[in-house]
This record gives C-alpha cells, sequence and structure tokens, in this order.
C-alpha cells in the first residue's frame, strides 16, 4: 500500500499534471464566460432577427415533450466562439515563438579547416605545412 501511495504521489507532483490541473480549471472558467457571451449577448441578437430569444427555440413533438433545437444551436455557437479564440492564441503563441528563434538562430560558425593548395586534402586553418605532403603553407587572409 505505501508503494502505491509512493507512486500516486510521484504522479501528482509532474509537472504535467499540475499544468494540466490548471489547464481544467482556467478552462472551466473560460466556458462559462464564453457561454455568456453566447446565452446574454449573441442569442438576444440573434433574436431580433427571428423576433424572439435564440435559445428558446423549440419543437412541440407530442404534448409537452419537446425538441429544444435553439440549445442546441447555441452549444454549437459556444463551440465555435472556444474554438475560434483557441486557434487564436495558439497562432500568436506560435508566431511568437517563430519569431524568437528567428532572432536566435546562430551565426554560421568560423571555418576550423582549410584545403591544402597542393594536396587537396583538408587540414587546420593555422597550419604552416601540410601534415599529408608536407608543402610549406602561404599565409592566407583566414589565418592572419
Amino acid at each position: 500500500m505505501k508503494k502505491f501511495i509512493k507512486e500516486f504521489r510521484e504522479f501528482i507532483n509532474r509537472g504535467n499534471v499540475m499544468d494540466m490541473a490548471v489547464g481544467i480549471i482556467i478552462g472551466g472558467a473560460f466556458t462559462s464566460i464564453v457561454s455568456s457571451l453566447v446565452d446574454d449577448i449573441i442569442n438576444p441578437i440573434l433574436g431580433l432577427f427571428g423576433g424572439m430569444n435564440f435559445d428558446q427555440l423549440k419543437w412541440n413533438i407530442l404534448g409537452e415533450v419537446t425538441l429544444n433545437y435553439g440549445k442546441f444551436i447555441s452549444a454549437v455557437l459556444n463551440f465555435l466562439i472556444m474554438a475560434l479564440v483557441i486557434f487564436t492564441i495558439m497562432r500568436v503563441m506560435n508566431s511568437a515563438a517563430a519569431k524568437l528563434n528567428h532572432n536566435k538562430e546562430e551565426k554560421p560558425a568560423a571555418p576550423t579547416t582549410k584545403k591544402c593548395p597542393y594536396c587537396k586534402t583538408e587540414i587546420a586553418i593555422d597550419a604552416t605545412r601540410c601534415p599529408h605532403c608536407t608543402s610549406m603553407l602561404e599565409e592566407t587572409k583566414e589565418t592572419k
């Protein structure tokens, strides 16, 4: 039992579990904001065109049995608005990350080797004699 509790504690204390918990809490709060936007602002505006509140649209099937398609349309609007907001946030974050990575790109490193003009083998850039053909090398701009 102690091993189980220890493993559970390690699982809970991992960073990604805590991040997920924070994300769920913020997502719940964000859901209520978007629901209020749709229910309290968008639906009444759309109701102006239909002459009634949008989320009160329903179809009487039989007696008191109703099909509340207006609430379904409100839920679809909630989803679309949330998806749009999340897409926009992710797009901005990806754009910012791309700019940061673009600014951090390193300049090409200075060369550390050169070719021997006589035997064409690769040698150290500061070499004065080729180790392969033993030719004396003239100083170039690279070695100064």
